[in-house]
């Protein structure tokens, strides 16, 4: 079968960094193919270049036999190549249909007509009802849920006829049920001759959706294997390309004296009577499914929400926490679990981003200290093994663990005491995973606590020490390490006793 993608030699160099070597691949009409390998493994540069954001420097592209040039978006949906990514591009204040046609609009009388509405609203019901799923297209989208949303985007993907589909982590932000309802989908698309190149750090689902898989490391393929012939384990081992630690890498440190309580508290119609406490040398697992409120709590502990009644104590002492600002010089850090909307500044660099929350521990008054700043850089990216290691790297062009990374060097560089992690993982591979939670045996070893939200069941069981778990705006269980199950858990997070 001729493929409908061939790479051949294909090259991407950076300034001080070689994203692609000489990459060879080959994608099948039809084949669902896996593309998995640690962050900053050149996934994401691949993707660029399939899509037309970045240029190849080196090496040939064919589609369907035939030498192609792609040289920006235009030219890629040309040849039938789109991407949906891990943050939607749906725009909110356009219905359902009107994101469908977005920029291919539909008109009455040729190019200079009135938009027909009634037209658009017709082929996206038939596009949308083609994929098993019946959206009112006349509605706005934001009102859809993230599962619905990426329905729209692969909806709007076939209308321009595609041929090839890259979905880069599309789960990541899905519940169990819309993980299953995608999963469908693509199966969907495979049946039609739509190739699907599918990108995701959740291993199972690459084993279980794909005929093939193609692993990379460093900006080289390593491998293309069917995905019969290949087992998670073994896959982390060729992605990796070293000795991973042990999955989870749980350490036992002296719990000390309780560092935060909060009691009773209460947003009315978001959470209720919230109550629970964490130590030093502690993590505590705040476990729950999507909507349970447990973001929530982390805000309003943190001061970006308010709350109507309830008590926060840190060390014992009642405390009055009315903005972000108070949470943080009270020694409180939170890591949202959106880097790239609210921890960072994306188009900024990655010494900015280390400080931004902490200048006024590297100033002379009210002069900055600019060498004890770039000495702090440094030292964070040695620490944390930041890559690539340059303090002026702009923060968007790392990889979503590189970002995470200096999102948590943000938080170390300030005087924290209690660290407020949520989804701290999420998006990332499996050894940045474990990059990460040694950062977090580190900060306990020290003696601060960690409270962490995670819709990652075996990361709550991994890592916790105890597990509160939140369903519809309420605790429902307080679990101990050795008695916390995914059962007991998933029971205590669906209302069950």
């Amino acid at each position: 079968m001729q493929p409908f993608l061939e790479l051949k030699g294909v090259s991407k160099v950076f300034p001080g960094v070689r994203a692609l070597d000489n990459i060879n691949l080959e994608i099948l009409p039809g084949e669902v193919h896996g593309l998995v390998g640690e962050n900053g493994a050149g996934k994401s540069t691949l993707i660029k270049i399939l899509t037309g954001a970045y240029k190849n420097d080196a090496g040939k592209i064919y589609i369907e036999g035939k030498e192609a040039q792609i040289n920006g978006p235009r030219d890629a949906m040309k040849y039938g190549i789109t991407a949906i990514y891990q943050e939607l591009n749906t725009i909110k204040g356009l219905s359902v249909a009107e994101n469908v046609f977005l920029g291919r609009e539909i008109k009455q009388n040729g190019d200079r007509g009135l938009l027909n509405i009634k037209e658009m609203r017709k082929k996206s019901h038939e596009l949308l009802k083609g994929l098993g799923q019946d959206i009112d297209t006349k509605q706005d989208v934001a009102l859809l849920g993230i599962g619905q949303q990426q329905m729209v985007e692969i909806a709007k993907a076939l209308s321009i006829k595609t041929k090839l589909l890259i979905m880069d982590e599309p789960t990541s932000s899905l519940t169990g049920r819309e993980v299953k309802e995608l999963l469908r989908t693509v199966r969907e698309l495979k049946s039609r001759g739509i190739a699907v190149i599918y990108i995701s750090h959740r291993l199972e689902e690459v084993m279980e959706i794909c005929d093939r898989v193609t692993v990379m490391r460093d900006g080289m393929k390593i491998t293309t294997l069917p995905i019969e012939k290949v087992t998670v384990d073994e896959l982390i081992k060729l992605m990796v390309g070293r000795n991973l630690e042990q999955q989870f890498p749980k350490i036992k440190v002296e719990i000390g004296e309780e560092a935060l309580r909060v009691e009773n508290l209460t947003r009315k119609g978001t959470f209720e009577n919230i109550s629970f406490n964490v130590k030093k040398g502690e993590i505590i697992g705040i476990a729950g499914l999507v909507g349970a409120g447990r973001t929530e709590v982390a805000r309003a502990i943190f001061g970006a929400d308010e709350i109507d009644s309830g008590e926060i104590y840190i060390e014992n002492k009642k405390v009055n926490i009315k903005s972000p600002k108070d949470a943080m010089n009270l020694g409180i850090a939170f890591l949202t679990e959106d880097r790239k909307g609210q921890g960072l500044v994306l188009d900024n660099t990655i010494d900015f981003n280390v400080h931004i929350a902490s200048y006024k521990k590297s100033s002379n008054g009210l002069l900055l200290n600019l060498k004890k700043l770039k000495e702090t850089t440094r030292e964070n990216i040695k620490k944390l093994n930041i890559n690539p290691p340059i303090e002026n790297f702009v923060a968007r062009q790392l990889s979503g663990g590189n970002q995470q990374k200096v999102v948590i060097a943000k938080w170390l560089n300030t005087n924290a005491r209690i660290f407020i992690v949520d989804e701290p993982t999420r998006g990332i591979d499996v050894g940045a995973k474990v990059e990460v939670y040694n950062i977090l045996n580190n900060l306990i070893k020290d003696g601060a606590a960690v409270i962490m939200i995670s819709s990652e069941l075996p990361e709550i069981l991994g890592m916790s020490d105890r597990v509160y778990v939140m369903h519809e705006g309420r605790i429902t269980a307080e679990i101990d390490r050795a008695h916390a199950t995914q059962e007991n858990i998933m029971l205590a997070a669906t209302g069950g006793n």
